[in-house]
């Protein structure tokens, strides 16, 4: 059978204050005509389907304009959907009931029975080929929260050193393998979802949100049993393997997310299944409805940079809209504050058909000791509770965090932590 892979969608973002449902809409087109032209028999969104957990009614309706076009489109395509970090649980489940009837499985949280116990069956989602029959068990885990998984017990080998979230992810993902193993016929192949950060796992420059709760950022590729097939990752926006295993894969977004993903070619993947076994993965590269520019390439003193924005030759297009003109970032490499900077910017890319989304400035610090320690104003903004404890503890004790602290520290946070 044929599945694509895809995540990441953060339907209802802006880009430095301008939105970007037309280039939301041109993706989700292109998908619909892949799934028709690939005549895939599964489509698997691993998170983040929304980038705010309060989206707007505009990117929800977006989504469920496109379900019901896939489906419509692909009458036996099955869907299935786990949120990310980015998204709700409850308000991506809540249209469940009606999604199920048209072809489409979502899961937000995991669910607990009366004695607390998980509800592993909520995880498992049939696939079928175009002819109704069951050829694949998807183990759909979305983004979980450490309410969401399983105490581990040390009969089952744990240890006490273990980070307890850790060692309950992997518990989850080995009592769903268990439940879907058993439920799989002969013939029948596993596939595993998860909206989480591997091991070595490459994150996309300013885009992405770190996922840390205690001393835990990332997972190790293990918690994929060696019998699953394949194994559909979201959170990461850079398409890559996991472990170097070709069955263990993040596809990336679909759309560039900052100004880092400028020459970086997104993608959705296309995974064929041999029965219960993977046979090939393939990259679709998705066309870029609206350019990113980065002029210079590299911060550049302020006349070299308006001279590269006044020496910019964009091709001759046909008038475009001003939702579909190139965004652009200018790099600034400054000596002294420059108050007029927007202004001279802003008159040397006059009659350009371009949107100033950002002008990305840089001070040069002579005699700093550090140069690596100096942070742009993004990378502060991006900066999160534990990093700024990282960094104190190292400052003041000149040495890092231990896990124990760090894994405390993370409890504190979390009572007001944001979605």
């Amino acid at each position: 059978m044929r599945l694509i892979h895809t995540s990441d969608w953060h339907l209802g973002q802006t880009l430095h204050s301008f939105e970007r449902t037309y280039e939301h809409q041109c993706f989700l087109d292109w998908l619909l005509e892949t799934i028709v032209a690939e005549q895939a028999d599964a489509l698997l969104i691993a998170g983040d389907v929304f980038d705010t957990a309060n989206p707007s009614a505009a990117a929800q309706k977006q989504l469920y304009r496109f379900l019901q076009q896939a489906r419509a489109r692909a009458p036996a395509l099955d869907i299935v959907i786990i949120a990310g970090n980015h998204d709700s649980p409850g308000r991506l489940e809540a249209p469940a009931p009606l999604l199920e009837a048209h072809g489409t499985s979502v899961v937000g949280h995991s669910v607990r029975d009366a004695d607390g116990q998980v509800d592993l069956e909520r995880f498992l989602v049939p696939l079928h080929d175009r002819t109704g029959a069951v050829r694949a068990w998807c183990l759909a885990v979305p983004f979980l929260r450490p309410g969401d998984v399983p105490r581990p017990d040390l009969a089952e080998g744990e240890t006490t050193g273990a980070d307890p979230y850790l060692a309950g992810i992997g518990l989850l993902y080995r009592q769903a393998f268990a439940l879907a193993a058993a439920r799989r016929e002969p013939g029948q192949a596993l596939v595993a979802m998860g909206h989480c950060h591997m091991v070595d796992g490459a994150a996309s420059l300013d885009s992405e949100r770190r996922i840390v709760i205690g001393g835990t950022e990332a997972l190790p590729a293990s918690i994929f049993d060696p019998a699953i097939a394949y194994a559909a990752l979201g959170h990461l926006h850079l398409a890559q393997r996991v472990g170097q295993q070709e069955r263990v894969r993040y596809c990336g977004s679909p759309l560039p997310l900052s100004f880092s993903e400028v020459h970086y070619r997104h993608q959705v993947l296309r995974v064929d299944l041999d029965g219960a076994a993977l046979s090939a993965v393939t990259p679709l590269p998705v066309p870029r409805a609206v350019d990113l520019l980065r002029v210079p390439p590299t911060p550049a003193p302020i006349e070299a940079a308006l001279a590269a924005l006044a020496a910019l030759d964009l091709p001759a297009l046909p008038a475009l809209p001003a939702h579909a003109q190139p965004l652009l970032e200018v790099r600034v490499l400054l000596e002294a504050p420059e108050p007029g900077l927007r202004a001279r910017i802003e008159a040397a890319i006059a009659g350009k058909p371009l949107r100033l989304a950002k002008i990305d400035t840089t001070r040069r610090h002579d005699g700093l000791a550090d140069p690596a320690a100096a942070m742009t104003l993004d990378q502060l903004a991006r900066l999160q509770p534990d990093d700024i404890f990282r960094r104190l503890y190292t400052h003041t004790f000149g040495e890092e965090a231990p896990a124990d602290q760090l894994t405390a520290f993370g409890e504190l946070m979390l009572p007001g932590e944001a979605p």
